[in-house]
């Protein structure tokens, strides 16, 4: 991801005895004139740091009082978060002989006050909060930290602390480090602070930080090896551990073949990434993500109407806490290959200018990543890209084997593509059940590639974890898409095995013609709940028929339950499909209507 801001912190880790080091103001100049937004984050009052610094416009942003006071230098502009003391508190403050000083919000005391101040807190009932900054304290309204004054100050500017870095030396910093996307902790600062950055600044003192901020505003991207606290959670083990990824400027690979679950798989990535405040743009040329709507600060383009040209693309992912889903399904497949093709340059250059949007899905990934421009497509310094596809073998070579892919794999039985699947793990397998892993993935199951310091070395099976929102299922890909033969449902009378179906429409056409007594086992073990779970992970359809299994307790139930059954995967897979055709086939009338009507 791109780095587009930076928060730090004043006394300890850039000044000393209140006097900002000189190198670190040149190193700050510079990397402003970069294009990189430098923050203040302090908890020092304005008036102080107007002394201290003689001049607020060296920084771009300003949190002060300890996030409770923003000031922006450029505008003049002056936002409060927090609230005044109350004059009770003062008073006993005062009554108690304790020092204090105030700000806007704050009140500072010596740190050994802690006792006493605690104290009166608890007997007049005040919603403060005590925070402290080595020999200092302060007494703040209940809510307010530094990290709620970088979140305002940086949303004010749309700019994400995904992009941001932040950079402090004492207990006071612990929120700022942990709400960037980098936290940065001064070697001569805290232990526990150190204890818990991403990274440390080695040196002894503030001149250090000049040569950091140096370092990290001539690079691209914020580094894997500088990312590592926020993660995305895969499912579990065998051994019931979770398996997670941690959110890193990384392509993803979704291999597997069709019908495998692999946009469902991606969409369990989208969602977390979208839940912790990360910009996705989501490229769907079969609808799959729709269901993504659903989700705070999601907008869904294109579907009904047409796909979003460059200018509405570029306003919408101006916001930082927002994600797109550009819904391609009802272009054809010419016009989706000139559209993404036209629209992953473009996103590629928003991301190199704003840093949005962080990640970057692209469905089907085969049909537009095959060709002699493929790479032409795709920002490899920025990454972050989820590929899905049943055909890993036909994206370019480049675009399918950076050194720090990650894959992830739902069962496949092709030769061709296990052999390219294979090739991408890091160790190679040397045995031949490592390679059939592949074709053994049981429904829900998905592999982590061995080669990312997640896969632990190996490969790792795990099951899935479940979704939040529904996946978007479809008439023309589940309703007639074979399954493999080892999945087929038998129905059988208890003795002798009968019809086997392959897909749900002749699954449910043996549902509605074969005799009850066909069916009356299968009730009673619930297979037909179990396989539509666990080999098409339709869960609430599964849900739905389980409880008309439960209420098949005769022949003459067992009739009426499997034409109910047949009933519900009908109005599931076919209705919304034959309603979208009509809405399609009379907009298509309305059209031609208005064409006859102007040609008279």
């Amino acid at each position: 991801m791109k780095l587009a801001a930076i928060a730090i912190d004043y006394d300890g880790t850039m000044a000393s005895n209140g006097v900002i080091d000189p190198d670190v103001r040149q190193a700050i100049a510079e990397v402003r004139r970069s294009g990189i937004l430098v923050m203040l984050a302090t908890g020092r009052r304005l008036d102080d740091l107007r002394r201290v610094l003689t001049d607020l416009a060296s920084f771009d942003l300003i949190v002060a009082e300890n996030g409770a006071v923003l000031q922006f230098p450029a505008s003049g502009r002056h936002v409060v978060l927090g609230h005044p003391p109350a004059e009770s508190f003062l008073d006993e403050l005062r009554r108690r002989h304790v020092e204090f000083a105030t700000g806007e919000c704050v009140v500072e005391a010596d740190a050994g006050a802690a006792p006493v101040v605690l104290e009166i807190v608890r007997r007049l009932e005040l919603p403060l909060t005590l925070a402290f900054n080595r020999s200092r304290l302060m007494i703040l309204s209940a809510g307010i930290a530094k990290s709620t004054g970088l979140y305002q100050a940086l949303r004010s500017v749309r700019v994400s602390v995904h992009n941001t870095i932040g950079i402090g030396d004492a207990e006071n910093d612990h929120d700022l480090l942990d709400a960037c996307e980098v936290g940065a902790a001064v070697e001569w600062g805290s232990n526990s602070l150190k204890a818990a950055a991403d990274e440390i600044i080695r040196g002894s003192g503030p001149a250090a930080v000049a040569g950091y901020l140096r370092r990290i505003a001539a690079q691209p991207r914020l580094s894997s090896e500088q990312m590592g606290r926020r993660q995305l959670l895969l499912g579990d083990d065998f051994n019931g551990q979770a398996v997670r990824l941690t959110v890193r400027g990384r392509t993803i690979l979704v291999g597997g073949e069709p019908g495998t679950g692999k946009s469902w798989l991606a969409g369990l990535l989208c969602e977390q990434l979208i839940l912790q405040g990360y910009s996705v743009c989501v490229i769907d040329p079969e609808g799959d993500y729709r269901s993504l709507e659903a989700l705070p600060g999601v907008m869904m383009l294109g579907g009904e109407d047409p796909p979003p040209s460059s200018r509405e693309l570029a306003r919408a992912l101006a916001y930082s806490d927002m994600s797109l889903v550009i819904d391609l399904s009802r272009l054809s497949h010419q016009a989706k290959l000139e559209y993404v093709h036209a629209l992953l340059p473009l996103l590629a250059t928003l991301r190199r200018s704003t840093g949005l949007p962080h990640k970057i899905l692209l469905d089907e990934a085969h049909y537009f990543l095959n060709g002699a421009d493929a790479d032409a497509l795709i920002d490899p310094e920025l990454a972050g890209y989820i590929l899905v596809t049943y055909r890993v073998s036909a994206l370019d070579p480049g675009i399918r084997t950076p050194c720090d892919a990650v894959v992830l794999v739902t069962r496949e039985t092709d030769p061709a593509e296990i052999e390219t699947l294979t090739s991408l793990c890091r160790p190679q397998p040397s045995d031949a059940p490592s390679r059939g892993l592949f074709a053994d993935l049981h429904p829900s199951e998905a592999v982590l590639l061995p080669g990312p310091v997640e896969s632990q070395g190996a490969s790792r099976r795990f099951t899935l974890a479940p979704r939040l929102t529904e996946h978007v299922r479809h008439r023309s890909k589940y309703l007639d898409m074979p399954v493999p033969e080892a999945l087929a449902f038998v129905f059988t009378d208890g003795r002798t095995a009968g019809p086997r179906a392959t897909t749900l429409k002749t699954f449910v056409g043996l549902l509605s013609t074969l005799p009850a007594a066909r069916l009356q086992s299968h009730f009673q073990r619930h297979d037909f709940s179990r396989w539509i779970d666990e080999v098409f992970r339709d869960h609430p359809l599964a849900k739905r028929i389980r409880v008309l299994e439960r209420n098949a307790n005769s022949r003459v139930d067992a009739g009426i339950a499997g034409e109910a059954i047949a009933q519900a995967i009908r109005a599931r897979y076919e209705t919304v499909a034959s309603s979208l055709d009509l809405v399609a086939r009379s907009v298509a009338d309305g059209v031609a209507r208005d064409d006859r009507r102007t040609s008279r």
